[in-house]
């Protein structure tokens, strides 16, 4: 009788195969949508070769503060119809720790933005020095809507539409690169608004990072490395600009 002494040590690699092919589906779930991208059915009405950067603002009230817990609850000033279905929520934890979303926060995003928009391709984009003085100096301004705010600066600089946005959480990780808890946690939403006041494009980012058991395409993707908020801020702006679809991508 002749055994194949290989046997096990097949059924073993396929075993561990099938494993990661089910932990990786289960990574996936569980981190959920973190971009999430949506174009207005009217945007091939609109012709946009120029636009003008609002600078973005911060959200005022203090968020839940996320101190390593494994539920990721949705900031508590943001509307299910604002930051679409990009955080998982079926719990709310008690509040233990508030942090508001600093203004350098919002800085720091704005800068980000800048530095992919300048360079498309077949986009004219104003001074971002420019359309800051005019966002901060009108009064009248201060007290709109974002999206009505967009559309004025807009029209000041006969520009074909503007960019406009918030960070609604910029956590910072509390530890190094090898070990964090709380992780970094960022989100922020964006709209493009033509001088008419039409929502043209809207774009979501919202991650807290999470550890490799449960989000191991992204653990992966970060070197196996604890990152920072700066570095979470930059992912999300880098996959935004992917599905932006005003002017070209640099190269393109």
């Amino acid at each position: 009788m002749i055994t194949n002494r290989n046997r096990p040590v097949e059924m073993g690699r396929a075993l561990c195969a099938f494993m990661l092919v089910v932990l990786v589906y289960a990574a996936a779930g569980c981190s959920g949508w973190k971009v999430t991208t949506e174009s207005s059915d009217l945007l091939p009405r609109y012709t946009v070769r120029s636009m003008v950067l609002v600078p973005f603002s911060s959200i005022a009230t203090p968020q839940v503060r996320d101190q390593g817990s494994p539920v990721v609850s949705t900031p508590q000033s943001i509307s299910q119809h604002d930051m679409f279905s990009t955080i998982l929520s079926d719990a709310e934890p008690p509040p233990k720790q508030v942090a508001a979303v600093s203004a350098s926060a919002a800085e720091r995003v704005t800068q980000l933005f800048w530095k992919h928009l300048q360079s498309r391709k077949g986009l004219h984009m104003v001074p971002l020095g420019d359309s800051a003085k005019v966002a901060a100096t009108d009064g009248v301004l201060a007290k709109a809507k974002p999206e009505a705010v967009a559309a004025a600066v807009a029209r000041s600089f006969k520009a074909d539409a503007a960019l406009v946005g918030y960070v609604s959480m910029y956590q910072e990780r509390v530890g190094s690169r090898l070990g964090a808890n709380p992780t970094a946690a960022v989100g922020f939403e964006v709209k493009v608004v033509s001088t008419d006041g039409q929502v043209l494009w809207v774009g979501n980012y919202y991650e807290r990072q999470r550890p490799l058991i449960e989000d191991v395409i992204g653990f992966i993707q970060r070197s196996g490395m604890f990152v920072t908020a700066e570095e979470l801020a930059e992912y999300g702006v880098d996959e935004l600009m992917k599905e932006f679809p005003f002017g070209g991508a640099k190269g393109k």
